[in-house]
């Protein structure tokens, strides 16, 4: 993928997961993107409450997966990742 078409995605992703925000700031929680691969997974990382959440599982499919995909069709799946992978990935 172009570093260009990367950027407008990952922004894409970015808003749509502005629909879902405000729900999981009510129980001090966020989620943020990190990445999208070539083969159309988003990837996400999970903030606050959300990171240790036993319904994240739930929200990651009803929520989060939903709502992305809703407004990028062309998005596969979506998954969590850890800080180890987001800190990998900007190469600290």
């Amino acid at each position: 993928m172009i570093a260009d078409d990367r950027t407008i995605l990952l922004n894409r992703i970015d808003r749509a997961l502005d629909d879902v925000r405000p729900f999981l700031k009510v129980d001090g929680g966020g989620v943020e993107v990190v990445d999208v691969t070539d083969q159309m997974v988003a990837r996400v990382r999970w903030m606050g409450n959300c990171q240790t959440c036993s319904m994240s599982a739930m929200t990651m499919k009803a929520g989060i997966e939903a709502a992305i995909k809703h407004k990028i069709p062309e998005i596969t799946s979506v998954e969590a990742v850890s800080d180890e992978y987001h800190l990998e990935t900007v190469g600290v």
